[in-house]
């Protein structure tokens, strides 16, 4: 079955009872059982519930997993791996992460005796010299968040596998529309699903799929007892947005190259930051590992300082100001002040992350009117 296919019919079979073609959403906190000490596939919505395992099981499919786990949020899912981890252990992470992994890496994992080793992940050499004697999980995004910067998956999974260490990828911009990272022999894949996977601005959610059973049952451990699970309602949105999942991807793509091309070419820009263009560092990478496009991500350096690149992320129409991404609408932000303000800013500097950075993420809108959009606010 393939990709498409499997994002309408996989966890979205019709219901029974009634013959609805969409699932109905179970809003049920607890379920009646049979008798005392008998479980039955349900007994409290933490521990199982209809409409997240529908949405799971979509997920798992995409992905090529044997199962994933929906959680409440993309960093409650992040922050459920991390609980695989005990006081003293350390985890070598990519240093273009999301500003909300640095924050509960460096602030949160830090007070649980977990130590962390930020390195250039686009060398898997770097990788590898940055594993101790107690490393126990690498961390990496591809494309990363926001400099776009692509590490090679593949490579990256060698280098743990031969640690003995295991390896997550935060493939929220990626998508599996794009790339399958358990293809490539990661053992956890993680999603803000609230982005791409829901796809409109209107849930909120993260999501874990794994390819090892054992695994899944240790993670589902951690979920059941800390109650971090995805509500009905987010799951149903979520495996709503599924279904025409590649449809966006795919189109979103199209639109972010023909802007980034378009930018390459105004002298108000410093640089910009797009895998899809064959002058950007990873391009190679990025086409092996991507398939049907780049994603709908990118960024750009305008020529100026702080001031200017909030002075231009202010003046869009179209481009709406907003953290998150990959949704339907076109989104502008400013990393420096937004999405990455718990960065330190000497560190933030130092992660390449510039105070004149601007972060697109690329909606389905006409590509003219969003070039339209740029070119005006690129003039404030």
């Amino acid at each position: 079955m393939k990709f498409r296919t499997k994002a309408i019919h996989v966890g979205n079979e019709r219901c029974k009872l009634t013959g609805a073609v969409v699932p109905p959403i179970h809003l049920a906190s607890t379920y009646v059982q049979d008798e005392p000490g008998v479980w039955g596939d349900y007994d409290y919505s933490r521990s199982g519930n209809p409409t997240r395992d529908r949405m799971e099981e979509t997920l798992a499919a995409l992905e090529n997993g044997i199962g994933a786990l929906a959680f409440s949020s993309g960093m409650a899912a992040t922050h459920c791996v991390t609980m695989l981890l005990n006081s003293g252990d350390h985890i070598v992470a990519g240093a273009d992460i999301y500003g909300g992994t640095y924050r509960l890496l460096h602030k949160i994992c830090n007070r649980s005796g977990i130590e962390v080793s930020l390195t250039d992940a686009t060398d898997p050499a770097n990788l590898s010299n940055a594993i101790q004697s107690n490393t126990k999980l690498i961390w990496i995004e591809s494309p990363g968040n926001p400099l776009m910067s692509i590490t090679d998956i593949t490579a990256s999974a060698t280098v743990a596998s031969e640690a003995g260490v295991l390896i997550a990828v935060d493939n929220t911009f990626a998508t599996p529309a794009l790339t399958r990272p358990l293809d490539l022999g990661v053992d956890i894949v993680m999603h803000s699903a609230t982005k791409y996977l829901g796809g409109h601005s209107d849930a909120l959610g993260g999501a874990l799929v794994v390819k090892s059973e054992e695994l899944l049952e240790q993670l589902y451990f951690i979920q059941n007892a800390t109650g971090n699970c995805m509500s009905p309602l987010d799951s149903f949105l979520i495996s709503r947005g599924m279904k025409t999942l590649d449809l966006r991807v795919k189109t979103q793509s199209e639109n972010a190259l023909t802007i980034a091309k378009h930018l390459s070419n105004d002298s108000r820009i410093k640089r910009v930051l797009y895998p899809g263009l064959p002058e950007f560092i990873g391009h190679e990478a990025a086409a092996k590992q991507m398939e049907g496009g780049f994603g709908g991500m990118l960024s750009f350096e305008v020529i100026g300082d702080f001031e200017k690149a909030k002075r231009v992320t202010g003046a869009t129409q179209l481009f709406q100001l907003a953290v998150s991404l990959g949704a339907v609408e076109s989104l502008i932000e400013q990393p420096a002040s937004m999405s990455h303000a718990s960065y330190d800013r000497d560190v933030r500097l130092s992660h390449g992350i510039s105070d004149e950075l601007i972060r697109l993420s690329v909606g389905l809108e006409d590509v003219d009117d969003l070039i339209t959009d740029l070119e005006l606010a690129l003039d404030n």
